[in-house]
C-alpha cells in the first residue's frame, strides 16, 4: 500500500515543495501549517510518517511530538536549523525518529522517508522476516545492536541514535578492527544515489562519540585513522 506521509512547518513553500517532490515518488502526502491543528489530525487519522519543523507559531514541534507521542508511535523527522543541537538531542530524547538540517535536499529527505519506513515495515507485516530480523542482534565488546527493533545498548545502557547514525555504527561494528573509508560509510548510511561531502559523515561521527560518551565517559571505541577513514574496536 502507499505510505501517508505527513508535513507539519508553518512555511507554505516548503509545505509545497515538499509535497510535490513525495507525491512524485508516489506517497500520499497530508499538510498542516501549524502544531495545533495537526495534533488533531494526526491523532484522528495518524499517517504512516511524520516530518515536524521544530520553530513553529502556537505550538511549536517539539510540543507537538510530546502530545503526539501520548497517543501514538508514529515515525516522525524533524527538520531544524543547522545549529539546533539541543532541540536536536530533547526530540531524539523525546521519540524523534531522526531529524534534517535546513536547508535540506529534498531527495535526502525521502531517502531518510525510505529509510524509515522499511526498518518500521517488521511491525506492520509480522509475518514476514526482514533482512534487519534475519541478521539479527549484533553484538561487539560492550555495544549491543537490534536492527530490527532500532536498538542500540552500550554496556546495558541505551543509547538513542537516528536512522543515519545507526546505519553508520552498524557498518563499523560489523567487522571490527577494519577500517571503513568515508565513501564505504556514505554508500552505508545514504542510500538512493544521495552525495554528501566528507564533512558530513565527520560530523555524524563526531555525534556518535558525543552520545556514546555521555554514557560512558571513557568510550573510544570508534577509532579515526587520519587519511584513510575509521574503524570500529571492540577492546
Amino acid at each position: 500500500m502507499t505510505a501517508t506521509i505527513a508535513l507539519v512547518d508553518d512555511d507554505r513553500n516548503i509545505l509545497t515543495s515538499v509535497s510535490i517532490a513525495l507525491q512524485t515518488e508516489g506517497f500520499v502526502t497530508r499538510v498542516y501549517s501549524d502544531g495545533e491543528t495537526a495534533l488533531k489530525a494526526l491523532t484522528d487519522n495518524p499517517p504512516d510518517l511524520a516530518v515536524f519543523d521544530i520553530k513553529m507559531p502556537r505550538m511549536d514541534g517539539l510540543e507537538l511530538l510530546r502530545r503526539f507521542r501520548e497517543k501514538s508511535q508514529v515515525p516522525v523527522i524533524f527538520l531544524t536549523s543547522k545549529d539546533d543541537e539541543l532541540d536536536e538531542a530533547l526530540g531524539l530524547a523525546m521519540g524523534a525518529d531522526d531529524y534534517i538540517a535546513k536547508p535540506f535536499s529534498q531527495r535526502l529527505l525521502i531517502a531518510r522517508i525510505r529509510a524509515i519506513l522499511r526498518r518500521t515495515e517488521l511491525t506492520r507485516s509480522p509475518g514476514t522476516e526482514t533482512e534487519a530480523e534475519a541478521a539479527g542482534p549484533l553484538a561487539r565488546g560492550r555495544l549491543s545492536m537490534d536492527p530490527a527493533r532500532h536498538r542500540t545498548l552500550w554496556g546495558g545502557e541505551p543509547v538513542t541514535l537516528t536512522v543515519t547514525e545507526f546505519m553508520i555504527l552498524e557498518t563499523l561494528a560489523q567487522r571490527p578492527g577494519i577500517v571503513k573509508t568515508r565513501n564505504q560509510l556514505m554508500d552505508a548510511a545514504y542510500q538512493d544515489d544521495i552525495y554528501v561531502d566528507d564533512r558530513t559523515i565527520d560530523s555524524h561521527i563526531k555525534r556518535l562519540r558525543r552520545k556514546f560518551r555521555q554514557v560512558d565517559p571513557a568510550f573510544d571505541a570508534i577509532e579515526t585513522l587520519y587519511g584513510a577513514g575509521y574503524r570500529f574496536s571492540e577492546e
